[in-house]
């Protein structure tokens, strides 16, 4: 993050046990989502929405250099999580099955997005509601499972950059593409839309899931100081603090 202005960590729920069930500062650590947590009957539900909140806490810390319990997680219409008072920070979460990535930016906004590898899409039935024409002429010409890989890879990439813009499914997957490489967002007819401003990349992590990352350079100015006591004064400071407690 200081050096690149963006970071993405996966890890697993899993892993998040042991915090999840003992540890003592759980409350103040989940802040207004504690009562979410509270309310959630089901016990595996519950452990998972825990440990994706702290996930991106402590991710959201670790770039921050600052404690997690002082940030406070809030959420958009729709969903969308940001960190209330740091506006120029950019979070993004995504969880399937026992996977949980963050994405975390101070360059501009970032979406994440990821599926099991062995999801298997119907082309038949989905194609020309998720794929422009360009990228329909490009699938129609592989294979049958490299036309599945090649699906799965993009609905992981129009996830990852709708969620970046803060639209989710409400933007239509048919209204942009990608290139074979994925590496550039295209028109529907297969023409450049955009140029220098996003950057896309999908990655396999663990061995069975495809994570895609969307990241839009706004110009800020990265040298800036990030760490959360330079961005946030002392008096919002002291009322989360006060608040978590």
């Amino acid at each position: 993050m200081d050096r690149y202005g963006n970071a993405v960590v996966h890890t697993t729920w899993g892993e998040w046990l042991t915090a999840v069930v003992a540890e003592p500062a759980l409350r103040p650590l989940l802040g207004r989502d504690w009562q979410r947590y509270r309310r959630t009957a089901d016990p595996t539900v519950r452990y998972r929405f825990v440990a994706s909140r702290l996930a991106t806490k402590y991710t959201a810390a670790a770039a921050l250099h600052t404690d997690p319990v002082e940030l406070d997680l809030a959420y958009k219409i729709g969903g969308r999580p940001y960190l209330r008072g740091l506006d120029q920070i950019d979070v993004s979460l995504t969880h399937t099955d026992d996977l949980i990535a963050v994405g975390v930016s101070r360059d501009g906004r970032i979406g994440v997005d990821a599926e099991p590898a062995d999801r298997r899409m119907s082309y038949e039935l989905l194609s020309r509601h998720v794929l422009t024409p360009a990228e329909r002429a490009d699938l129609e010409r592989l294979t049958d499972a490299e036309r599945t890989a090649a699906m799965l890879r993009l609905w992981t990439l129009k996830e990852a950059y709708t969620k970046a813009l803060g639209q989710g499914l409400r933007l239509g997957f048919t209204e942009f593409g990608f290139g074979a490489d994925g590496g550039d967002l295209l028109a529907p007819d297969g023409g450049p839309a955009a140029r220098g401003e996003w950057a896309f990349a999908t990655h396999r992590v663990l061995g069975r899931y495809l994570l895609s990352v969307a990241r839009h350079d706004a110009g800020l100015d990265s040298s800036r100081d990030t760490a959360a006591h330079t961005m946030l004064d002392e008096g919002f400071m002291g009322a989360v603090t006060e608040l978590l407690y």
